[in-house]
C-alpha cells in the first residue's frame, strides 16, 4: 500500500514499482511455472517489422509428453526451454504472400486462412524470406542439403517440438490446456467441426497465453527429426530432436487439423510426416506452419504492441 503522507510524485514512482514488481511476479520460470494463467497474466503480444502478431514467451520449465498417452509420447519428463517469440496463428495467405513466394494451397480463397501442404523446405524457405524482409539474420542455410537451422541467428523458423508444446500447454498439465475434451470446439477446428476444409485463423478462442489454433485447424511443422524413441534420452534444457541419419528422415508435426480426431488434437500428440521435399505431388492439406524466433529483451519492448489496440 502506497502511504497517503507521499506527495503526489512520489505516489506516482511507487505505484508504478508496484505495478511492475506484479507484472514480473506473474513470470516466475520455476517447475511447472507459467506467466500467466488468464489474459490479465498473458505474455505480452508483439507486432514484427512485417506486421506480424506475435507471442512473448519467456521460457521455463515444464512436462513434456505423456505416460498415459502413445508410445511415442513416453516417458514423461521434465523440459526447461529458452525465451522465444511465436506467431499467434498459423501462417495465412496474407502473410505468405509478402515472402513473394508461390503459396502451394489448395483452399485460397480468404488471404486469413492457413497456408497448407507446405513442404518443409518450402516452410523453411519461407522463414528466411520473412527474416531477409525484417533485416534479420536468416537461421537456415540452404547450400546445406537439409538447410540446417542456426538457433543462435535472429531469423525466423520452426519452433521445435519442445517449444511448441510448450506453448500450447500454456502452463497446464492437463491434455488440452482449457480442461476438458468436450471444450475443443471452442477452440479447434478438428474432424468434429470442421467441414472438411481449414478456415480462417483468428476464430477459434485462444489459449491462455493469446494463442489460436494450436489445437486444430492445421497441422504444423517442427524443426525436429521425427523418432518415437527420443524422448527416452532427450536433453533437458532446449531439446532439438536426434540428428538425421538419412538423406529424407520424417520431421515432427504438432497440433491438431481440419481431418484430426480429438485425440490426434491433444497438446502430447505426435506424428512423424514425410517433407515432401522430395515429392512432386505432395498434397497434405492439412499441413500448415508457425513461425518463431528468438530476441533480446530490448528488441521485444520496442516490438511490444501498444496497449491501446486492445
Amino acid at each position: 500500500m502506497v502511504p497517503r503522507t507521499m506527495t503526489r510524485a512520489s505516489r506516482r514512482v511507487a505505484l508504478a514499482a508496484s505495478a511492475l514488481a506484479l507484472a514480473l511476479a506473474g513470470f516466475g520460470c520455476g517447475k511447472g511455472a507459467a506467466p500467466g494463467s488468464g489474459s490479465a497474466g498473458a505474455p505480452p503480444v508483439v507486432v514484427s517489422k512485417s506486421g506480424v502478431e506475435m507471442v512473448s514467451l519467456p521460457g521455463g520449465k515444464f512436462t513434456m509428453g505423456a505416460d498415459q498417452g502413445n508410445p511415442d509420447e513416453a516417458p514423461a519428463h521434465e523440459v526447461t526451454v529458452s525465451p522465444f517469440l511465436m506467431d499467434r496463428t498459423p501462417v495465412t495467405h496474407g502473410m505468405f504472400a509478402k515472402a513473394q513466394l508461390p503459396d502451394p494451397s489448395h483452399w485460397q480463397d480468404d488471404p486469413s486462412g492457413p497456408v497448407e501442404r507446405i513442404r518443409w523446405r518450402d516452410a523453411k524457405a519461407y522463414c528466411n524470406e520473412r527474416s531477409r524482409l525484417e533485416g534479420l539474420t536468416p537461421c537456415y542455410d540452404e547450400k546445406t542439403p537439409n538447410w540446417d537451422c542456426d538457433l543462435a541467428a535472429g531469423g525466423y523458423r520452426l519452433p521445435t517440438e519442445a517449444e511448441w508444446e510448450y506453448a500450447a500447454r500454456a502452463g497446464s498439465g492437463q491434455a488440452y490446456s482449457f480442461g476438458a475434451k468436450e471444450q475443443l470446439a471452442q477452440h479447434a477446428w478438428f474432424a468434429d467441426n470442421a467441414e472438411k476444409k481449414t478456415h480462417p485463423v483468428g476464430r477459434k478462442k485462444a489459449n491462455a497465453w493469446g494463442l489460436h489454433e494450436m489445437y486444430g485447424n492445421v497441422s504444423v511443422w517442427c524443426e525436429d527429426v521425427y523418432d518415437p524413441a527420443t524422448y527416452k534420452s532427450s536433453p533437458a534444457k532446449d531439446p532439438t530432436g536426434p540428428s538425421a541419419t538419412e538423406k529424407d528422415p520424417k520431421r515432427v508435426l504438432r497440433g491438431g487439423n481440419w481431418k484430426a480426431t480429438a485425440d490426434m488434437c491433444r497438446a502430447s500428440f505426435r506424428q512423424g510426416e514425410r517433407t515432401g521435399d522430395t515429392d512432386a505431388c505432395f498434397a497434405t492439406d492439412f499441413v500448415g506452419m508457425r513461425c518463431v524466433r528468438r530476441a533480446a529483451p530490448d528488441e521485444v519492448a520496442k516490438l511490444a504492441r501498444p496497449k491501446t489496440q486492445g
